[in-house]
């Protein structure tokens, strides 16, 4: 086809821009290309260990094995994925024991990550509820917003982060949340708040339950860090409450980081009803949405994750890798914290240890953010948010040196 055929000339002549570059994602092509040898990423939110690599998990590369030596097809998976897959999922988000499972009440759908599962979630809840409002905390992940507008909502913001206390608005959050109509969308980080880092504790959680109930809105839990909080199980508490609480709701789960599975693509859509046969209603119309979107799942990362919870041996494999990461974040952070105080900075940093997963709001300014990257090679997310992940022993002397300049002037 000529240029003239496809309407670029066209394009072009009405004045469109070129769209600008993600920001997290542009971030890191833009590290990439720096040659300044002590460069530092700080901006996209993935696990690294202390070389700065992003291993490959010793339970995911013994189930690959498997998985090659067994193989017999590549035929396409079902729509809605693997059944097997589906159930292994919600005994992971909720417990094996959970209500919704035994009462059949639950449905689960393997989507192109955690990403995959809040688009379809987006356009089944904009075909049943297409007047709706989505209300996203303030701030949130990057991606939210354009995920939920790409489907053809409005966004909204209700309050969450205080910046004057490096913790939760709890006051605020409660009093919006009561703000909220019936029939909208709520959106909830389940736990390690991205870009936040600040989470609920239960008793918050059972306030936000207790509201969702009573306002009658519908939750959408984005569940993309269970096991890089505090525990799986203990991840897992504010979900519970809100389903406890809620009759019908969404979770988006997503196995990037606790699988280390990043180019997989591998998460779920779970969708939990009031009973078995609006579940199965809800799920025909949430196969819909993927049919048009991209026909059925990848198979490659649902498999993994399927020969790993189906076997107890390695299970329990990947859930003492899943602790190790877990643990080397939180180290980090507490030698992070003890390095920015050795360095003299005035500023109390202690509030990152109170943080959970691997982002932190720094406080940084955007004015001193692009210093950072443009004089020391320090790239850090606009507004501030740092991915603790990526700090090293190789580079957390240099870190925290750039870092007083600034802060101390």
């Amino acid at each position: 086809l000529s240029i003239q055929a496809l309407g670029l000339r066209a394009t072009a002549e009405r004045h469109v821009q070129a769209a600008p570059p993600d920001a997290i994602l542009g971030l890191t092509e833009a590290w990439k290309k720096d040659p300044n040898p002590l460069k530092v990423n700080l901006g996209v939110g993935i696990y690294k260990d202390d070389k700065g690599q992003t291993p490959v998990l010793p339970s995911v590369k013994t189930a690959e094995e498997r998985l090659l030596a067994t193989a017999s097809t590549k035929t396409y998976m079902p729509i809605g994925g693997a059944p097997e897959y589906g159930k292994l999922v919600q005994a992971l988000i909720l417990g094996t024991d959970h209500p919704a499972i035994q009462e059949n009440r639950i449905r689960t759908a393997q989507v192109p990550g955690g990403t995959g599962g809040l688009r379809v979630g987006a356009d089944f809840l904009r075909k049943i509820r297409g007047g709706a409002t989505v209300w996203v905390s303030r701030p949130t992940w990057a991606n939210h917003k354009g995920i939920f507008e790409a489907a053809g909502f409005s966004v909204k913001e209700y309050a969450y982060y205080h910046a004057a206390t490096r913790g939760l608005d709890e006051a605020g959050l409660l009093a919006d949340l009561e703000t909220i109509p019936a029939g909208d969308i709520v959106v909830l980080h389940v736990c390690c708040h991205n870009p936040s880092g600040v989470d609920l504790d239960a008793a918050q959680w059972e306030k936000v339950a207790a509201i969702a109930a009573r306002k009658g809105w519908i939750p959408f839990l984005d569940f993309a860090y269970q096991g890089f909080g505090s525990g799986v199980e203990e991840d897992r508490e504010g979900l519970l409450a809100m389903v406890r609480a809620c009759p019908e709701l969404l979770v988006s789960s997503s196995f990037s980081k606790n699988f280390g599975l990043y180019q997989e693509r591998t998460g779920a859509l779970s969708v939990i009803a009031a009973n078995r046969a609006q579940a199965d209603i809800a799920f025909s119309h949430i196969e819909i949405a993927i049919r048009v979107n991209y026909s059925n799942p990848p198979a490659h990362g649902g498999l993994i994750v399927t020969t790993i919870l189906s076997d107890e041996v390695l299970t329990n494999q990947w859930l003492e890798e899943l602790g190790a990461m877990r643990t080397r974040i939180a180290e980090v952070r507490r030698q992070f914290v003890l390095a920015l105080k050795n360095q003299g900075i005035a500023t109390d940093f202690s509030f990152i240890n109170r943080q959970k997963g691997m982002f932190s709001f720094s406080g940084l300014s955007d004015e001193q953010v692009a210093f950072l990257r443009e004089k020391k090679s320090i790239y850090i997310v606009k507004g501030g948010r740092i991915s603790v992940a990526g700090i090293t022993s190789q580079n957390i002397d240099y870190l925290c040196q750039s870092l007083a300049e600034v802060l101390n002037g």
